[in-house]
This record gives structure tokens, C-alpha cells and sequence, in this order.
């Protein structure tokens, strides 16, 4: 799955939102362009993904500086490691929902 097509998916899943091909139909009829909502880039979006699926969850560094993440949705738990921590959370939330996806 590209990047992409797992942005939209976890726009679909997570957000409630509908995917178009320009852009992101939210609640009450707004929008927004699909440039704005980039969560394995930008770490804000990244974060409002974890906010709004996880149940559980813990984000740490190692002495190396290798970023973790552990994310429960539900019963399930999805987990990624690397840099950066946009992409690793995001990996992380979309593992959690059984999706198989690489950290790359």
C-alpha cells in the first residue's frame, strides 16, 4: 500500500472523513485539500491519528536514538520503530488496526 492510499484509509477508518481524489470531506460538509492531512510527514497530524484511535499507547527513544511506538486500538496492539516519529506512529496506528504495512 502506498503512502497514499494508507493516508486515505486511515482518513476513512480513524478520522470518519470520506477521501475524494483532491481532497478530505469531514464532518458537517467542510473539507480540507488532501495536502493538508499528511500524518506520516507531519507530526501533528500523526498525532491527531494516535488521539483519536488509540485506547492506549506509549511513545519512547532509545539511547541511540531510535524512536518507538506501541499503539492499542481495541485489543489490538501495533508497533513500529525507526525515524521518523510521523511515519513510526502512523505505522504503528495502522498496524494496530491489521493492516500490514511497512516502516520503510
Amino acid at each position: 500500500m502506498n503512502d497514499d492510499r494508507l493516508t486515505a484509509h486511515l482518513a476513512e477508518r480513524v478520522m470518519g472523513w470520506r477521501a475524494t481524489p483532491d481532497r478530505f470531506i469531514k464532518s458537517g460538509r467542510t473539507w480540507i485539500p488532501r495536502w493538508r492531512f499528511q500524518p506520516l510527514v507531519e507530526l501533528a497530524d500523526a498525532f491527531q491519528l494516535l488521539d483519536q484511535a488509540a485506547t492506549r499507547y506509549s511513545l519512547t527513544r532509545d539511547r541511540y536514538g531510535i524512536f518507538k511506538a506501541a499503539v492499542r486500538i481495541g485489543g489490538r496492539w501495533g508497533k513500529a520503530s525507526g525515524e521518523p516519529k510521523a511515519r513510526t506512529i502512523t505505522i504503528s496506528v495502522a498496524r494496530a488496526l491489521g493492516l500490514e504495512v511497512q516502516l520503510v
